[in-house]
């Protein structure tokens, strides 16, 4: 990007903070990246599990996993395709926003899927074994009593107890998105009926129409939970990044979440439309990082989407901080 100002943004860890207890200054693992760090990458899911990397994603017909050093190597990593569906099932086509998860000794991803009919996209479960770059093989349908359009679906631990939550529709309609939450039965089943805990209130998350809430991720520090979620039109420049917090000791009341009442990252004047987040952690464990989507040009919509990461700051009373988009060309360290 010639003529753009070059960002090197260091994260506020000291070189004596980042070998403290490593022996010596040569098992410090302090390496820089520049963003964008994916050319193409749509709602982008990395996990980091047992000193690996790992970044699922909707390709070559079906879900791939590729196993990485680092987190910021998306873009090139090799991958390998765990699943693809059979032709002519009501899960085969539109597979969107495939996350990995590590339940119970096995690796399990939640996709949402559909026969080609939007209206009919519901949340299915793959489970693996303990290798997330073997086969997987299809588990069933993640359903509420409730059985209604359903995509993004993630997975929150919490106090020995999990709950996926997700975005769906309140009838068979799509007049908008919210953010529904089920207790988990099971890895591939829910108990009772869902919950709704977040819908598009604030004018930043109404633009477009039907007006959106999805891409639920869960961020947890210091006996905290946050959720991060995209408001409006995926489709707009305006797709933004914004934050529930729990503040009940109950995750099935809708009283327990408070939403923050702005965005916690926006379009920029060089970057539009970030969303659909995911985090994950250094390799020490000391610092969070939000990996997301965004766009370079203005009014590009789905077309053209990058992939994207940044640091997650805190402030002083405990709350995530996100700042503005990085700056295309900006050079990161992580450590």
């Amino acid at each position: 990007m010639a003529g753009r100002k070059i960002r090197v943004a260091a994260l506020l860890v000291s070189f004596s903070m980042l070998c403290a207890g490593c022996g010596n200054a040569s098992t410090a693992r302090v390496q820089t990246f520049t963003n964008p760090i994916a050319a193409n990458a749509n709602d982008p899911w990395v996990v980091f599990h047992e000193g690996w990397y790992y970044y699922c994603y909707s390709g070559q017909g079906g879900v791939c996993v590729a196993k990485m050093e680092n987190f910021f190597d998306i873009g090139t990593a090799q991958a390998v395709c765990v699943w693809r569906p059979e032709a002519g099932k009501p899960y085969s086509q539109e597979l969107w926003a495939p996350e990995l998860h590590f339940l119970d000794g096995r690796w399990y991803i939640y996709v949402a899927a559909d026969d080609g009919n939007n209206d009919n996209h519901r949340m299915y479960v793959l489970e693996g074994g303990e290798d997330p770059l073997q086969p997987f093989s299809l588990k069933g349908k993640l359903a509420a009593e409730t059985d209604r359009w359903a995509i993004d679906g993630t997975v929150l631990q919490l106090n020995e107890k999990r709950y996926f939550i997700w975005s769906g529709w309140d009838g068979d309609t799509n007049i908008a998105q919210h953010l529904f939450i089920a207790e988990m039965d099971t890895p591939w089943s829910l108990r009772g009926e869902r919950v709704k805990i977040s819908s598009p209130t604030y004018d930043w998350e109404k633009v477009g129409t039907p007006y959106v809430n999805e891409g639920p991720a869960v961020l947890q520090r210091d006996g905290r939970t946050y959720l991060a979620y995209s408001a409006s039109g995926s489709w707009t420049d305006d797709y933004c990044i914004a934050f529930l917090e729990l503040t009940g000791e109950d995750p099935m009341q809708p009283e327990s979440w408070r939403k923050l009442m702005l965005p916690a990252m926006r379009k920029s004047e060089t970057v539009f439309g970030p969303g659909h987040c995911s985090f994950t952690v250094s390799p020490d464990g000391t610092q969070d990082w939000m990996l997301y989507h965004a766009n370079l040009e203005s009014g590009t919509g789905w077309a053209g989407r990058r992939g994207w990461a940044v640091p997650v700051r805190w402030s002083a009373d405990g709350r995530p901080q996100l700042g503005e988009p990085a700056e295309p060309g900006s050079v990161w360290q992580v450590g």
